[in-house]
């Protein structure tokens, strides 16, 4: 017989079914040995009648045996309803790989190659033994939902103490199997309510229910908890057949109003499974009967009594939803622990966010056991602080998600005293995203230092221009003199050749540095026209692929062909997006894939710069914008390519953004508001 058991995979009750006498006796040796329950067969009908008879939590099944063989006992034990979910594990002393796709065909769960090692069949076998386990678990927490879902509903419908027993009654008489279930209600005057559900399933009064026994039991202590009775002489119901009772009593204010009891044919059936089931309907009918009986006193008093109980409850539900509504409704992460740091409050946006954890699968449980992404030493001492201080902490944090995109958080700690004490009984943490207000921050200071710079670098460079243009002419005219011959007879014409050179050199490199500080500083004040991103894409293809910079580089374009037009200077715009592609091929010494890709995305065009180079280290990603700044080796760039790149994006109104992975590839993101069609 199987059913589910809440007996852990170290004491489990297994039946082995082997026609050999010498193999039974040497599993059952290991795993008595492990301290498990064993039962055994001989062969297939033998198996069956005790499955029926016996509690079961897993099979051991050998492949050949006389008349109904393991695969064909297996199908059946699939086939049964009862038996559908038992573990099977199939024993063999052939290891045939046909052999095993039969016996995972028919149903097994398991195939062990005879003979087998003790510790290897006891791992095995504990492994099912827990998945069994669990599955019954889930089974029987979706039972209890259940149950309790429908019970909820139905009482709240029971207006009265005769519609609460009958319905509590008929409910856990179908929700766990019974074989027969009473309800008793004490209405008051030594008076009952009873309804009773027979073998049949028919509802009857009090006739199938022992009175006088239920009366002394109520009066006595033992009313105070419930109670598995086992000794006929105590059953409760009137039935020679069932061989175990279980009663739970109906409190409400200390006191045990009545008792559900629920008979069983076998001590198997009641489960720690059936036994929450009853418990919990006990608990419900305590309530509704408490409410019942005030109703009907109500009733009896004053219609208008009634009335105004039945409003205030309505306004008082709707208060509380109005409050649960308002703090679903923050944009915030929100949720409160006690100072067992069991958590209390969870709100909307909690069951959204990154670890999205409903509110009833947080409610009551160690706040440590639930966010385990974060270290529990950083948040126990955070919790700690508030609890001992009583002070408000605000923490800001920075975390990664899945997508390798950073977010920014500010984490408040808020100390709560409930009932109005001095002791810190709560704190309510609030999480807010400032990713946003962070990102405009750091926008808002580097645009500060891109035109702190823009201003220092238009003083300066037309001051540094006039000497550079002197020292170059005067490096020309001593290079023409020295071709004309005029230092021929000094012996150091070759030394003076070769300094004149790098002097002017070095002059022109000094020029196009300040160049390219006059074009940061410079205003763009290009004329904005409506541009085709995909005509200035491909040109900047064909631009780069003449540089012919290099030549194991391919270059792939791929752009939307309904692209919107951008509000902007072509050429600027150009100028850009072949900045960000010299970098993309100076970042791939031995080749690799240059990718141009423009699409809209809600209301923007995006232009996408992507290479397969060496990338960026985060360290660096921060910087790369600042002017001057730069990971090229000496001589082989200014930083300000990338500098000027953000500048005309900016005064585009659009925004400049960069996603690297080292030794993978870097893709710049260039985001452009698409003109509105009229």
């Amino acid at each position: 017989m199987l059913s589910p058991s809440a007996t852990a995979a170290s004491a489990a009750t297994l039946l082995i079914v082997d026609d050999e006498a010498s193999v039974r006796r040497r599993l059952r040796q290991i795993f008595e040995g492990a301290g498990h329950r064993t039962i055994v067969a001989s062969d297939a009908p033998k198996a069956l009648s005790l499955l029926h008879k016996e509690h079961c939590d897993l099979v051991i099944l050998d492949v050949e045996m006389p008349g109904v063989d393991g695969l064909t006992l297996c199908r059946l034990l699939r086939a049964n309803a009862a038996t559908k979910q038992l573990p099977v594990v199939i024993f063999s002393a052939k290891d045939d790989e046909n052999r095993k796709v039969e016996a995972f065909a028919a149903g097994a769960d398991d195939f062990i190659v005879k003979p087998s090692t003790p510790r290897e069949i006891l791992m095995r076998v504990s492994a099912h033994l827990e998945t069994a386990q669990r599955e019954w678990a889930l089974v029987g927490s979706n039972l209890e939902l259940r149950f309790l879902s429908d019970l909820g509903r139905g009482l709240l419908r029971a207006l009265d103490t005769e519609q609460v027993v009958r319905h509590v009654a008929g409910a856990t008489f179908e929700g766990t199997g019974a074989a027969l279930c009473a309800a008793a209600l004490n209405v008051g005057q030594d008076q009952f309510a009873v309804c009773t559900f027979d073998r049949e399933g028919s509802a009857e009064d009090a006739s199938l229910v022992h009175m006088d026994r239920l009366k002394e039991l109520l009066q006595s202590s033992a009313s105070s908890t419930s109670a598995l009775l086992e000794d006929r002489a105590s059953f409760l119901l009137r039935d020679d057949e069932h061989r175990v009772e279980y009663a739970a009593p109906l409190r409400f204010g200390g006191r045990a109003k009545g008792l559900i009891v629920v008979g069983f044919d076998q001590v198997s059936d009641c489960g720690e499974t059936q036994a929450r089931l009853v418990d919990a309907a006990a608990q419900q009918a305590a309530l509704a009967s408490h409410v019942a009986m005030l109703y009907q006193a109500a009733r009896k008093s004053s219609a208008t009594l009634a009335i105004e109980v039945e409003r205030r409850t309505a306004e008082a539900e709707a208060q509380r939803r109005f409050i649960e509504a308002i703090i679903d409704s923050l944009p915030l992460s929100l949720y409160a622990v006690d100072r067992d740091y069991r958590i209390v409050a969870w709100n909307r946006n909690r069951e959204l966010g990154g670890q999205g954890i409903p509110r009833g699968s947080a409610i009551g449980r160690n706040i440590f056991d639930v966010l385990t992404r974060q270290r529990r030493d950083v948040l126990e001492a955070e919790f700690a602080r508030a609890f001992e201080t009583g002070e408000i902490e605000r923490i800001e944090q920075e975390t990664t998600d899945a997508n390798g995109d950073t977010h920014h958080w500010l984490v408040s700690k808020i100390p709560m005293r409930a009932g109005g004490g001095h002791e810190v009984t709560h704190v309510i943490t609030v999480g807010e995203d400032i990713s946003s207000r962070v990102e405009a921050n750091r926008a808002v200071a580097r645009a500060e230092k891109l035109a702190a710079v823009g201003r220092l670098a238009a003083g300066v460079v037309h001051e540094i221009n006039n000497p550079l243009a002197t020292i170059s002419a005067c490096a020309e005219a001593l290079e023409s003199r020295l071709g004309e011959g005029a230092f021929d007879a000094s012996p150091e014409v070759e030394d003076l050749r070769e300094y004149l050179s790098l002097i002017r050199s070095e002059a022109f490199r000094c020029k196009s540095i300040t160049n390219g500080l006059l074009d940061f500083s410079r205003t763009r004040a290009g004329e904005h026209l409506p541009v085709s991103i995909s005509e200035v894409i491909n040109s900047a293809a064909r631009l780069v692929a003449h540089q012919k910079r290099g030549a194991s580089i391919e270059i792939q374009v791929e752009a939307e062909d309904d692209l919107n037009l951008v509000s902007g200077d072509e050429g600027q715009l150009q100028q850009a997006v072949i900045a960000l592609a010299t970098n993309a091929i100076d970042a791939m010494h031995d080749g690799g894939r240059l990718t141009f890709r423009a699409h809209n995305e809600n209301g923007s065009v995006l232009v996408e710069v992507s290479d397969t180079g060496h990338g960026i280290a985060p360290e660096n990603l921060t910087k790369i914008f600042d002017p001057f700044f730069t990971t090229k080796e000496i001589g082989r760039g200014t930083g300000l390519g990338l500098a000027v790149c953000y500048g005309i994006v900016s005064e585009h109104g659009g925004r400049l953004d960069v996603q690297s992975t080292v030794g993978a590839g870097t893709t710049f993101t260039i985001s452009l508001p698409a003109i509105k069609e009229e």
